[in-house]
């Protein structure tokens, strides 16, 4: 009697777990939930950068080679025209892949505003899949097609170029910390911007720099070239625009206060 009463005791104990057993599977189904997502979000940025690098070098292809327009007003006309379409499939795939990019200033503008373990997250694997995707794109293009180009040059001295590059990567970061602070308006008017503004800024550098405001995909090009340990390279096209991504991240702090201050500050008031 003494056994039966023992074996339905321990029955009902695998029936009805205990709450601390509960707990526990819930928070190893959340880990194992968020280690997901972030593996997505690695081999997504490492797609996208692939992509992103074969979609400037095909779109050059196709306006110089296919369609034999000449580097005249309208032969760019009609490549900043696809630049610009592109950046509309591109700001698609980040929503699609929920956060997926190919510029490490993106990713380092947001890490900075979020907490330590996003900042490290970015640093150590989001950043490291983006010029790895990079590199890839690049020895692929240039098997492919050999005649393909070097990729951007520095066209002044160094000082001017990481002054240039530094401007334009406060630019650009500006615009998109803007935009993403929910300015009214659809994701057509949200992408119309920042592409027009992202465009416009890459005309301003082009001559100077390669008006690049991307370290992944310059990185890229001069893995290809051998230059990517020179000193140019570094301060250029990686020092100068993180520094200017992360002054305009700290600045945009200070001007603007975060929505959810916004919004607890709203809620007093109208409590009071």
């Amino acid at each position: 009697m003494h056994k039966q009463l023992t074996q339905s005791k321990n029955l009902n104990k695998s029936k009805n777990p205990s709450p601390k057993t509960l707990t526990h599977k819930k928070v190893s189904i959340f880990f194992f939930y968020k280690m997901v997502s972030k593996t997505r979000l690695i081999v997504s940025d490492f797609i996208v950068s692939i992509i992103w690098v074969w979609n400037g070098a095909l779109i050059k292809m196709f306006v110089f080679k296919v369609l034999q327009m000449g580097h005249d007003s309208r032969g760019e006309f009609m490549r900043q025209s696809l630049t610009v379409v592109s950046l509309f499939f591109f700001a698609f795939l980040a929503k699609v892949t929920k956060g997926a990019s190919f510029n490490p200033l993106a990713v380092l503008s947001s890490a900075i505003s979020g907490d330590f373990s996003q900042f490290l997250f970015t640093i150590g694997t989001r950043i490291p899949a983006q010029v790895i995707g990079s590199i890839t794109a690049v020895r692929l293009l240039i098997d492919t097609f050999p005649e393909i180009g070097r990729g951007p040059r520095l066209n002044v001295d160094i000082h001017k170029g990481a002054l240039t590059e530094g401007l334009l990567a406060f630019g650009v970061v500006t615009i998109s910390l803007g935009l993403a602070r929910k300015i009214p308006g659809s994701f057509f008017m949200k992408t119309w911007i920042s592409s027009i503004s992202k465009l416009s800024l890459h005309i301003l550098g082009s001559d100077l720099t390669g008006g690049c405001m991307n370290p992944a995909s310059v990185m890229g090009w001069a893995y290809a070239r051998g230059d990517h340990i020179t000193k140019e390279h570094i301060l250029v096209y990686w020092l100068a625009p993180i520094q200017g991504a992360l002054l305009a991240a700290y600045t945009f702090k200070l001007l603007f206060r975060p929505q959810k201050q916004d919004e607890k500050e709203k809620l007093k008031g109208k409590t009071d």
